[in-house]
């Protein structure tokens, strides 16, 4: 797996502009090797389509992946005749390569890819690059597997399909249908940040491509086919399903050893509703409650052993408290590390004492109930003892983790820093928001008339040297979240607010 290419961040999702008719809005490559009867009339059926029906400029681009016939002259041919076609000569085989070529190289913003055979009816490529051109998706691809769409192939082939769908499924988690189906496509800019992270080069490729998108976050949208399967296709199945199980475990280790940086491909706030500041909704709580969950019945089984065990030479209110004491001090341990992500010794003593005051809560509640069992029964049996313990630690679970949230382990940021506050710079986001730094810092509000800061200034060479008894001007630094400005530029000490049009564009922005 590719680990020398980090992702980037991404521009906002925007509606592609209309464009002069020489600039082409759809690239479709049609990867061959040795179709020299297929590739003519794919290509003119492929193009009175797009003429017909695309409201865009268009192109087709044939990527010959080192045919050994007549292929390289058939695509000749037919670049001479129809300006809208161009043929690319690749020396190696597969299909991954020839995709990554033309892609790469292409400058129109939606790039996309089918079969020459055109199993897939050509109906679906509007609705296919829709998404794609509204800003809405970032990739987008056909899927055989859908309810609604409509396929004609042998029982052998289907019976592969689907086990390869399960086997992503269950092995890389993948949530999209259909990984095989040849009718994609993706958004340029996408693919200029994720193609460098995508090792495979021959049929894998795409399947790859998809799972690394899904991970890092990505839009896919998927659009039901109707499709009718080749007989006279040419794909080796028993060595493509090979290849694509090697791929699949590729992929897998390479994610679940880490080797990958791909967190996310990042989109400017506001695009991902992942990267919005709530107010009043916790942060982290689902993590917390599955972290508190599973420490919570470990100790629990732990401080019923503990309790069986001092249960065999004292009392039970003794073994009940003894168990609980010891069972707490490991809870509260392991809720510091594992639940609520507290690092290093520091606080640890004090963490202790707030957890053993909280052990007194839920020692009053066990101590309770043993009593009142006690009052109700003279000889409890032993099962009895443990169900109510049981019951009254799910009550006091509850209370702790509160307890543990609220007062033990807070939340440090949502505190008030203690040094100066900085500056903060608002940033015009597309949709009319103002975007805000992680984790601001509230300024306490003091009587007495306001004071203005200047907002920091691009650094200029002095007019003249400073003097060594005058101090250096400095500014403080306004904090950014990730997207919050992708060029880093600083402009003047007064921001001034643009409307943002589909067309409009930082021309320092290489992408």
């Amino acid at each position: 797996m590719r680990t020398d290419s980090s992702p980037g961040d991404l521009p906002a999702r925007e509606h592609l502009p209309a464009t002069d008719a020489g600039t082409p809005v759809l690239d479709v490559v049609i990867p061959v090797y040795n179709e020299e009867k297929d590739l003519q009339p794919c290509v003119l059926r492929l193009h009175e389509h797009l003429k017909r029906t695309f409201p865009y400029a268009f192109r087709i681009t044939v990527a010959d992946n080192a045919s050994t016939d007549t292929t390289p002259r058939v695509a000749a041919r037919l670049a001479a005749r129809l300006p809208e076609v161009v043929s690319r000569r690749l020396e190696q085989k597969g299909r991954g390569r020839a995709l990554r070529t033309v892609w790469s190289a292409s400058d129109a913003p939606v790039l996309a890819y089918m079969d020459v055979d055109l199993s897939t009816d050509l109906n679906a490529l509007l609705p296919l690059v829709a998404p794609l051109i509204s800003g809405h998706s970032d990739l987008a691809i056909g899927s055989r597997l859908a309810r609604s769409s409509r396929v004609v192939r042998g029982a052998k082939r289907e019976f592969i399909s689907r086990s390869y769908n399960l086997i992503l499924r269950g092995s890389l988690q993948a949530r999209f249908s259909d990984a095989q189906c040849g009718f994609k496509a993706i958004r340029r800019d996408v693919a200029q940040v994720l193609l460098p992270l995508v090792e495979d080069s021959g049929w894998f490729f795409d399947t790859e491509m998809l799972v690394l998108a899904e991970r890092a976050g990505l839009r896919i949208h998927e659009v039901p086919v109707d499709w009718v399967d080749d007989p006279d296709s040419t794909v080796h199945i028993v060595r493509t399903a090979t290849e694509d199980l090697k791929g699949v475990w590729r992929v897998g280790r390479a994610l679940a050893g880490g080797s990958l940086s791909l967190d996310r491909l990042a989109r400017p706030f506001g695009d991902d509703p992942r990267d919005r500041e709530l107010t009043d909704v916790p942060r982290g709580l689902a993590r917390q409650l599955v972290g508190f969950c599973v420490v919570g019945g470990l100790s629990t089984l732990f401080y019923l052993l503990l309790y069986s065990g001092f249960r065999s030479f004292s009392g039970s209110q003794v073994a009940n408290a003894l168990a609980l004491l010891v069972s707490a001090v490991a809870n509260t341990a392991a809720n510091r590390r594992l639940t609520f992500g507290v690092r290093g010794r520091g606080g640890a003593v004090r963490h202790q004492a707030q957890g053993l005051v909280v052990f007194g809560i839920g020692l009053v509640l066990t101590s309770g109930s043993l009593a009142a069992l006690n009052a109700a029964t003279n000889d409890p049996a032993h099962s009895t003892e443990l169900a109510v313990l049981i019951a009254a630690n799910l009550a006091a679970t509850v209370l702790r983790f509160l307890l543990f949230r609220a007062w033990v382990f807070p939340d440090r940021r949502d505190e008030p820093s203690t040094s100066a506050p900085s500056p903060v710079v608002a940033s015009h986001r597309p949709g009319g928001h103002a975007a805000h730094p992680a984790a601001p810092h509230p300024m306490p509000v003091r009587p007495g008339p306001p004071v203005y800061r200047p907002l920091p200034q691009r650094p200029t060479a002095p007019a003249t040297p400073p003097s060594p008894t005058q101090p250096a001007t400095s500014y403080d630094t306004a904090p950014f979240r990730a997207g919050d400005a992708a060029d880093r530029g600083w402009g003047d000490s007064t921001m001034q607010m643009q409307a943002v049009r589909p067309h409009d564009h930082d021309p320092r922005n290489a992408r």
